[in-house]
């Protein structure tokens, strides 16, 4: 059976490992030595862009970049017979979708007809697992020594201030598996449901991880003592119609200098970008010298080469 990334919890704690390994050395030269990798992009990028198709590169593969309007993904044609056209010239898809459902859709397709090309989750509703790695590797680089074990952080604490979301889900999903604690601030509105919290927690006991997550209405509460405050802008692509409701549902949420001054002394702030300054986050807050938004940015490259050089390893 292919091996896809289409959510962080898809893999066990050994498998997160040797991605974050194969991450942190540089990835497998020549892993994707005479292969292609299609890159589609249903929802516009900067950052999940340039770093797939450099890292492709970096592995000696040829990148392919495909827009929305060239595919037309059911409307021109149908997920299914897209995955399948993309799968008959390219040995690796990556795709950056609006709805999770489609790439499990394709998934399923390329199962049914044997096509054994793995598919890469750039981003969709549910999941954002690229840029949780990168928040990890950022995380390790700045808190654990080179070449630590996958616990090295395990017994800290980072909040995660604002929207619910899919970047908060897989950061959540990355943290368990290093052991972790994650502590969520939002409005109740725009908290996890207590569905989703069960997920996290049946999750943690079965990779038999000691971290816990937990929920705050008071992002003051949450950021006590913690080694990294998280955020993301308050209104997502797509969601622009709801953009009052939410500047007004999140007022008192923003990460500014106050707010980082409750964490711990030696606390980094952590946005996966675009930033709405004055927001979601102070301009003081991200200009200043504990931001690690510029480190994540160069890790998105540095995930990437550990997620294909490990695709290449267990898709042989």
């Amino acid at each position: 059976m292919t091996r896809n990334l289409l959510e962080l919890d898809d893999l066990s704690v050994d498998e997160f490992a040797r991605i974050v390994a194969l991450a942190e050395a540089g990835g497998v030269a020549g892993s994707l030595q005479g292969r292609s990798a299609a890159l589609v992009f249903e929802k516009p990028s900067a950052r999940t862009r340039n770093a797939t198709e450099l890292a492709v590169h970096d592995l000696d593969g040829y990148a392919v970049v495909i827009y929305d309007q060239e595919v037309g993904i059911d409307s021109r044609e149908s997920a299914e017979d897209v995955a399948r056209t993309l799968a008959a010239f390219h040995d690796l898809i990556c795709i950056r979708v609006r709805d999770h459902e489609v790439l499990e859709r394709m998934a399923r397709s390329l199962e049914a007809q044997g096509m054994k090309v793995p598919l890469v989750n750039l981003l969709s509703d549910r999941a954002h697992p690229c840029q949780a790695l990168a928040d990890l590797l950022t995380l390790r680089e700045l808190f654990a020594a080179s070449g630590a074990h996958i616990h090295a952080l395990a017994g800290k604490t980072v909040a995660w201030v604002g929207d619910a979301n899919n970047v908060a889900a897989s950061l959540i999903h990355a943290c368990l598996m290093a052991n972790i604690s994650v502590r969520l601030a939002a409005p109740e509105a725009f908290q996890f449901s207590q569905t989703q919290m069960a997920a996290f927690a049946a999750r943690a006991q079965a990779i038999s991880s000691s971290a816990a997550v937990t929920q705050f209405s008071d992002p003051k509460q949450a950021v006590q003592g913690v080694v990294a405050i998280a955020t993301d802008v308050w209104t997502s692509m797509g969601q622009e119609a709801e953009r009052a409701d939410r500047l007004k549902a999140f007022a008192g949420f923003s990460v500014d200098e106050t707010l980082m001054a409750a964490a711990a002394p030696e606390a980094i702030f952590l946005h996966c970008l675009p930033a709405h300054r004055g927001e979601e986050v102070s301009e003081a807050v991200l200009e200043a010298p504990y931001s690690a938004v510029w480190r994540q940015v160069i890790h998105r490259r540095t995930a990437m080469l550990g997620i294909f050089s490990w695709l290449a390893e267990v898709n042989r």
